[in-house]
Formats: C-alpha cells, structure tokens, sequence
C-alpha cells in the first residue's frame, strides 16, 4: 500500500470552512441506485461545500467499460466543480483521477473476470475511487518497477498517484473492492 499519505488513515487534515460529514444533495446514497446520477447543486455551482457526495454505476456486463467508466467520473467532476478546470493543479488532478479509474477498471477486465460497479465518493478534500470485482487475485504494484518495459504499470500508477489504496473483501459475496483516494486540488 501507499506510503504517501500526508495525514494518520481516516484524518483528512485541516478542514476547510463550510465541510461537513452528512450526505446532501443530489447524489445518490451507498445504498441508492445504480447508474448515473443526477448532478448535485445548480449550474452555477462550484465544488460543493457539503458532505460526501457518492456517484457509482453498474459495470456488470456491460461493453466498453473503460470509456465508459472515464465518461461517469467525468460528468461526476463536472458536477463537483473539478472540471472545467480554472488552472493547472485543478486540471492536473481531474486527469489524476481519469487515470486511477482507467487503470482500476482496467485491472479488473484482465485479471478479475471484469468489473461489477464503479463508485466515486468526494468529500471536497480527498475523491474515493472503488471499483469492485468478482475476482480473487490481489493487485500488487510489480516489484521490482520496470518503466522501460510494457505492461504492469497499472498499480504502481495508482500508488505513485494516490494519498492511499487498498482491497476490501466482504465474506457475504465473492470477489473483492479495490480503492484509491486522490487529494482534491487546492
């Protein structure tokens, strides 16, 4: 697992003014339907000032999920005011999150019997990426790290990118959640 995050696991450092814990909004719940979700706040929002906002999406046999997937967190960041992108840190860390999600999703289609859902949390300090799989492997970034050589950059990417990550397994249904969490831009 990483070693990169700046605050002891469950702080998430100073808080800014305004955040608070609860789940408002539009977005749907942990328990809430699946698919895309309606955008939280109106058009004229920023970054919502709120409590954690959760989007996710069944990937369960569908085809294409990788762009599929890059499009959901996409329309999520739109929504949540990290896109468009109003300078180069915030721009930096929307495309850190497009390839977290690109790789996640993508080590579940070759090494997991593809992805079940795709759920995005943000919480305006830190975005939560979970793709959960039926698969019983356990990624692992490939040590020793070749860069020159192609294939088994997925998980050394998403640990360089990422203030943490990890695998979640639930005894009541098979397969596993693979998270990351990325800081939000400043």
């Amino acid at each position: 697992m990483s070693t990169t995050r700046p605050y002891s696991p469950g702080d998430r450092g100073p808080e800014h003014s305004g955040a608070s814990g609860g789940s408002e909004g539009g977005a749907p719940t942990a328990g809430g339907p699946t698919g895309a979700a309606a955008p939280s706040g109106s058009a004229g929002d920023t970054r919502e000032t709120r409590g954690p906002q959760l989007r996710r999406i069944s990937l369960r046999g569908e085809s294409g999920v990788v762009p599929l997937a890059r499009d959901f967190t996409r329309q999520a960041l739109y929504a949540w005011g990290w896109l468009p992108a109003s300078g180069a840190d915030q721009r930096a860390a929307a495309e850190d999150v497009l390839l977290v999600v690109s790789e996640l999703v993508t080590n579940a289609c070759l090494h997991a019997e593809g992805p079940d859902e795709l759920l995005l949390a943000c919480d305006n300090k830190v975005i939560r990426v979970e793709v959960s799989d039926r698969g019983t492997g356990q990624p692992a970034p490939r040590t020793p790290h070749r860069a020159g050589r192609p294939g088994g950059h997925g998980m050394f990417i998403v640990q360089r990118l990422c203030l943490d990550w990890g695998v979640v397994r639930t005894a009541d249904r098979p397969g596993k959640t693979v998270w990351a969490e990325l800081g939000a831009p400043a």
